[in-house]
């Protein structure tokens, strides 16, 4: 009999009283490095320079959390309103974030880094990128947003990004898709948070594939807030619906 290959991980060495995280000690980790820039590490493998751990910090605020109506948070209030611990309720809001609802970084970052990569004039991929969007009667992911008819988050993010010097290609091919969709469809549909992460983290270089993770990442502790709040602050199983639905289905009637 074979012997079972161990397992790999380039993550985390653990070892009798060791903790070493892509090589670095853990004790010296939560002396001199900020949360932010211990997520950057875990995730890039290397430690950011003073721009990016700026420019992570921003991004890790950004979303923490914008009301108690959006999936998650709903979500998370509602599974705590049925007597569920705080783990679950903070589980099902997690699991409440998708394609619809926070699933926009990493659709929008796929979009620009595979444009990029295919190394044409910025300008010319913008047109090609929003005619297809409009042929195909689609949105562009991380365009516009159902309160915000300018995402402040979006904007401070860009000028941050800008100030620090990180901002290249994938911003700059955002911004065109936005002057093009306003050309091409005769309205302003502004870039929001997500866009704005979206490019933003491709231009660190971080693939496409994380970038539902860093809204995780970033909404997590206003779940665990909103969690907290419903269990403190109302009765259990509440009616957390605005108004009673008015039923529209079938009339009554009978078996047999």
């Amino acid at each position: 009999m074979l012997d079972e290959e161990k397992w790999k991980t380039a993550i985390s060495k653990i070892g009798r009283g060791e903790i070493r995280v892509r090589g670095y000690d853990i004790a010296q980790m939560m002396e001199k490095l900020t949360f932010a820039q211990a997520v950057f590490l875990i995730l890039k493998g290397e430690l950011p320079n003073q721009a990016q751990s700026k420019i992570m910090e921003a991004i890790l605020v950004s979303s923490i959390d914008h009301g108690a109506t959006p999936p998650s948070a709903l979500a998370t209030r509602t599974v705590i309103s049925g007597g569920n611990p705080i783990n679950a309720s903070i589980a099902g809001g997690i699991l409440a974030i998708g394609d619809s609802h926070g699933g926009a970084i990493e659709q929008c970052a796929k979009k620009l880094q595979q444009a990029i990569k295919e190394g044409a004039d910025l300008g010319h991929k913008a047109r090609e990128i929003v005619k297809h969007l409009v042929e195909q009667d689609k949105k562009m992911p991380g365009f516009g947003h159902r309160i915000h008819k300018v995402d402040p988050r979006a904007t401070k993010l860009f000028q941050l990004s800008n100030k620090f010097g990180i901002s290249g290609e994938h911003t700059k091919l955002i911004l065109a898709i936005q002057k093009e969709l306003a050309q091409q469809t005769g309205k302003e549909i502004p870039i929001n948070v997500d866009g704005a992460i979206a490019a933003v983290i491709s231009d660190m270089g971080f693939d496409w594939k994380l970038g539902k993770g860093f809204f995780i990442i970033s909404r997590t502790p206003g779940l665990l807030a909103h969690a907290y709040e419903e269990l403190t602050r109302e009765k259990l199983m509440r009616n957390l619906g605005n108004t009673d639905p008015e039923y529209d289905g079938t009339g009554e009637r009978e078996i047999g």
